[in-house]
Parts: C-alpha cells; sequence; structure tokens
C-alpha cells in the first residue's frame, strides 16, 4: 500500500463502504425503533466527535425519547421527511434542515411516520462521561467510558434529601 492509500484509509470513508458498512440498530426500550447507522467519524478515526449516516425507514421511531445531560447532539436531514418532537412538540423536518441540542439538552425524538425513509446525518460529543434520561420509561443511563450504568429516575435524590 502507498503512503498515499494509507493516508486515505485513515481519513476518507467513500460512500459506498459507509453503504456496506451500515448496520441495523433499535433501541432496547422502544419496539418501535428502528434504524440502519454507518459510523463514519469512527471509521474515519474521530474519538471526541461522533458523526453517523442514519436512516429511519417509514412508520419507524430512531430510538427513544431523551435528554443529554453533559453531551450536545444535532442531525441534518439529507432526504426525506421526519417529526422531531422537543419538550413534546412535534415539527416536521426535510431535507437541508438542521436540528441542534446543546447541553443540557431538551428531551428529544426522530420519528417517521412517513411514506419514504428520512436519512439524516447525526452527530456531537463523545466525552468521557455522558448521563441520559429517558423520561418515558422513568430511566437515566451514566456511561462512563464504556460502562454503562440504568438507574430508575425515581430513585434518584439530591445529595441533601433525606433517604
Amino acid at each position: 500500500m502507498s503512503e498515499a492509500d494509507a493516508i486515505a484509509a485513515r481519513h476518507i470513508v467513500r460512500a459506498a463502504d459507509a453503504q456496506a458498512q451500515s448496520q441495523p440498530l433499535s433501541h432496547r426500550w422502544n419496539p418501535r425503533s428502528k434504524v440502519d447507522v454507518a459510523f463514519l467519524g469512527r471509521a474515519a478515526g474521530l474519538q471526541r466527535t461522533g458523526l453517523n449516516l442514519a436512516r429511519v425507514p417509514p412508520g419507524h421511531e430512531s430510538f427513544l425519547p431523551h435528554a443529554h445531560l453533559c453531551e450536545e447532539e444535532w442531525l441534518y436531514v439529507l432526504e426525506g421527511r421526519a417529526l422531531v418532537d422537543i419538550d413534546g412538540h412535534a415539527f416536521e423536518l426535510g431535507p437541508g434542515d438542521f436540528v441542534a441540542f446543546p447541553a443540557p439538552s431538551p428531551v428529544h425524538h426522530l420519528r417517521n411516520p412517513f411514506a419514504q425513509d428520512v436519512v439524516y446525518l447525526m452527530g456531537g460529543e463523545h466525552r468521557a462521561l455522558e448521563i441520559e434520561d429517558f423520561p418515558s420509561v422513568g430511566k437515566r443511563t451514566i456511561r462512563r467510558g464504556e460502562r454503562v450504568e440504568v438507574v430508575d429516575l425515581s430513585a434518584i435524590r439530591g445529595f441533601d434529601d433525606p433517604l
């Protein structure tokens, strides 16, 4: 392999490669969750930033309504339409629409009630610590590195709260 080919292999993800590495994902707490994801940032060596190419088929949802406490997230629609729910309000999105979720973020979620796939870029930070709330199922996840812990939201107490 030439030096130029080695550099390209480390930094460039070709469209055909992205499509070939796409994998189906779903969220364990949402039976309507179905999304195909190509992890572009990871494939190109990014460690602190996530960038993914995602596709949600008609009648399905991305993951589960959630709010990030530490990491910012965003999405940019390439094809199709979707509804993004932000703090209980639904907004229609189409090609070229961008949505940002600064941390701490509002509760948000993407779903596709339309007749064609929605294809979008999604990305955000990848910090050593992330906390996400999932109010529709009453859960909080705490991710430290690769370890994820799940806590019931109802069990969370402030330091000065009585036990």
